[in-house]
């Protein structure tokens, strides 16, 4: 029989494959495949017919509705520019810390969710675990819905998902959405010295910047809903995170890419914000071509990310509650995978090992107590699925 392999094992294994989202994370679901099929468990993949990646999941217990679903993602963010004190794809332990880019996002909850899968097919649970194991995460969740359409005619159809993002091992119930877009503002290069007689892409695009200011300076002045009170901060904001462009210093810039983004209370309408965007576009659009007619803006969607609404009598929220025994409210302003398996109808909730404010970081860590915390969770879960 294959060797089962603890939690620490799997979380250095997952590790070692440096999964950026920018790179394939094919040879991880290779390993996590051949894994499973050494203890018996078939495994299914979607694959991504465009760059070279690919999700999994896989269902252990009765081959029936109701499962409980582990979800985690593959894809890390970059290292680049940090500085690490350890080799980031290499598990090191610590002060009480496990180093290592994705112990604390999220890795290290796949590799607990792994552990209970295996262990739970070995146990012969009476009621049905699921894993699912997505991509691109890190950019925008857009790996996710592809795989969670994939799942519906393959597997029994879930019924709670535990979203495992970093969450210190509180059951989360609810989350921003958010929506985002690539805008290239296209210009006209002349002299600097005779600047109106061209149009500068990079100072159009400041207008667009600028209205995102306005947007979040009006917003916050605004008086919260009930749900927007919820979070920090209790309100959609608007924001612009990278900008390029631009020939010389003495010439009107001919090209400006940026990403705009917003993360939308739930509730709120998210197309409301895309449109208002769009609406701003087509004024400074036109205020480009008044003075050359072939300038134009060119907005393109990224990612469309629905929020995580608190449910009422969550089964997902119940379970996690139970297990954990935290009885508080809690929300986070970023977004997450769990409100994608909501709107495909899972009861969701997100719940899993660390502190957010390690991940993306260097030296990013996961402490030995929140990972051992992860662990006896799902020792808790392996007990309620054996009846």
């Amino acid at each position: 029989m294959a060797d089962r392999l603890s939690p620490l094992d799997l979380m250095t294994k997952l590790i070692s494959f440096p999964t950026v989202s920018r790179d394939t994370n094919i040879p991880l679901i290779d390993w996590v495949a051949d894994y499973l099929h050494s203890h018996g468990i078939d495994s299914h993949r979607y694959i991504d017919p465009d760059q070279p990646k690919h999700a999994l999941f896989a269902h252990v217990g009765p081959w029936e509705e109701g499962a409980i679903v582990l979800s985690g993602h593959t894809d890390v963010v970059p290292i680049d520019g940090q500085p690490w004190n350890s080799d980031p794809f290499e598990v090191v332990e610590r002060d009480g810390k496990y180093f290592g880019r994705g112990t604390c996002d999220m890795k290290g909850f796949d590799a607990l969710a792994l552990w209970a899968l295996v262990e739970a097919h070995h146990a012969g649970i009476k009621r049905p675990l699921q894993i699912a194991l997505s991509f691109d995460e890190e950019v925008g969740c857009t790996g996710a819905p592809p795989m969670i359409k994939a799942m519906q005619p393959v597997l029994p159809k879930g019924s709670a998902v535990i979203v495992g993002e970093p969450s210190m091992m509180q059951a989360v119930t609810g989350h921003k959405g958010g929506t985002g877009f690539l805008t290239e503002v296209v210009g006209f290069e002349v002299h600097s010295s005779i600047m109106h007689t061209g149009v500068n892409a990079i100072m159009a695009g400041a207008k667009l910047i600028e209205w995102a200011n306005d947007v979040n300076t009006e917003n916050m002045a605004r008086k919260p809903t009930e749900i927007a009170s919820m979070f920090d901060p209790p309100f959609t904001t608007a924001h612009v995170g990278m900008i390029s462009g631009g020939t010389a210093e003495n010439i009107t810039a001919k090209h400006c890419t940026f990403g705009m983004g917003f993360r939308v209370v739930p509730g709120e309408d998210k197309d409301k914000w895309g449109a208002a965007y769009l609406k701003k576009v087509a004024e400074v659009e036109k205020q480009m071509q008044a003075v050359v007619p072939e300038t134009y803006i060119r907005v393109t969607p990224k990612f469309d990310v629905p929020g995580l609404k608190p449910e009422k009598d969550g089964e997902a929220e119940t379970l996690v509650r139970q297990f954990t025994g935290d009885n508080a409210a809690h929300k986070v302003s970023y977004g997450t995978e769990a409100g994608q398996f909501q709107e495909a109808g899972y009861s969701a909730v997100i719940c899993g090992p660390g502190d957010i404010g390690q991940a993306h970081q260097p030296d990013e860590f996961v402490t030995v107590a929140q990972f051992n915390a992860g662990h006896d969770f799902m020792k808790k879960l392996l007990q309620r699925l054996l009846g």
